[in-house]
């Protein structure tokens, strides 16, 4: 079989290598992968600035979804046969996040999933809705379910406001999940024609933060001078004093991301204005799960933007790194 294989850190520096199939152990299945969706993390593995230490070579990616091909002795949750997506962290299943549990990460800590086939353990696979194609399946594991877990878990309700960063892959399943709670939804970006896309999938208002740079104040000016309810906050810390600033009192943000590079943030504000800041990290089996149901009920349908061959991996990530998509990006293997 094949797959893509980071023999040195640097895009120029993957390899499409030859792997013998996988044979499943005790309770794992082997996956034939038909789609992989590509986040910003994988970015920043294949360029070695996620993880400068990470032992190499190494299988990229995380997020995929497929065809179950093979099962081991004493697998029960799954059958040949079944459409599934691999979970980000094949160790989280439910609760809170765990050592353990953060450090089996696909993509990075293990191998991932940019191969023609992948052998997963039983618990780190979840049946998708079977409404999406494998391409819209493969965006589920990291984007919508950070998004899921940043606002779902965040206590959203209906008619509060949601102010999301940017119209990447995240930041879209934000925009999708928080009117599914019946939320109010503000939301920034670089380019207008992005604005009038996430306008026309509901967002109530968007401001082009390049010609208004000062969009929390823009954002409070949209909630009468209370601030925002949530902060779905991608940019991290290069961001986070604005979203500060938006935010009520007594408001949340959920810290996903850090597109926006580094910065300096004075706490005093998280302190005096009770703000509630939870780092997210993508989130559990069961989390993903509770998403599934939702999605399902709702026909909520994954944003693809592009979609590149399996050959063309290392220009789907120079695609990513250029910032022009809307929604996800895709690789597909099928």
């Amino acid at each position: 079989m094949r797959a893509w294989s980071i023999q040195a850190f640097g895009i120029e520096n993957l390899g499409l290598i030859d792997r013998p199939d996988p044979q499943p152990g005790y309770g794992q299945v082997v996956v034939a992968v038909k789609a992989a969706s590509l986040n910003f993390r994988d970015l920043l593995i294949v360029k070695g600035l996620y993880n400068p230490k990470m032992p190499l070579p190494r299988v990229p990616a995380s997020d995929a979804a497929g065809e179950v091909v093979a099962i081991g002795p004493g697998v029960t949750r799954v059958a040949v046969g079944d459409r599934v997506c691999g979970t980000f962290m094949q160790r989280w299943i439910s609760g809170p996040l765990t050592d353990s549990a953060a450090r089996s990460a696909l993509g990075g800590d293990i191998d991932g999933v940019l191969a023609e086939r992948v052998v997963l353990s039983e618990e780190g696979v979840v049946k998708y809705p079977a409404y999406v194609t494998f391409e819209e399946a493969a965006t589920l594991p990291c984007a919508a379910l950070t998004a899921w877990n940043g606002l779902a878990e965040g206590g959203l309700r209906a008619g509060e406001t949601v102010l999301v960063q940017g119209t990447g892959g995240v930041s879209i399943f934000a925009l999708q999940i928080a009117k599914l709670f019946g939320a109010r939804v503000l939301i920034t970006s670089g380019h207008d024609d992005k604005l009038e896309r996430a306008m026309n999938m509901g967002a109530s208002a968007g401001v082009n933060y390049r010609t208004t740079p000062d969009w929390d104040k823009w954002a409070k000016s949209q909630t009468g001078g209370v601030g925002v309810d949530h902060v779905v906050e991608v940019g991290g810390a290069g961001t986070l004093e604005r979203s500060l600033k938006a935010v009520r009192t007594g408001g949340h943000i959920a810290l996903i991301g850090v597109l926006a590079g580094t910065g300096t943030v004075n706490p005093i504000s998280i302190l005096m204005r009770a703000i509630r800041v939870r780092g997210i990290y993508v989130g559990s089996r069961w989390m993903f799960e509770e998403m599934n149901r939702a999605f399902e009920l709702h026909r909520v349908k994954p944003v693809v933007d592009y979609t590149f061959p399996f050959e063309d991996f290392p220009r789907a990530l120079q695609y990513l790194e250029s910032a022009g998509h809307f929604g996800k990006v895709v690789v597909r293997l099928a």
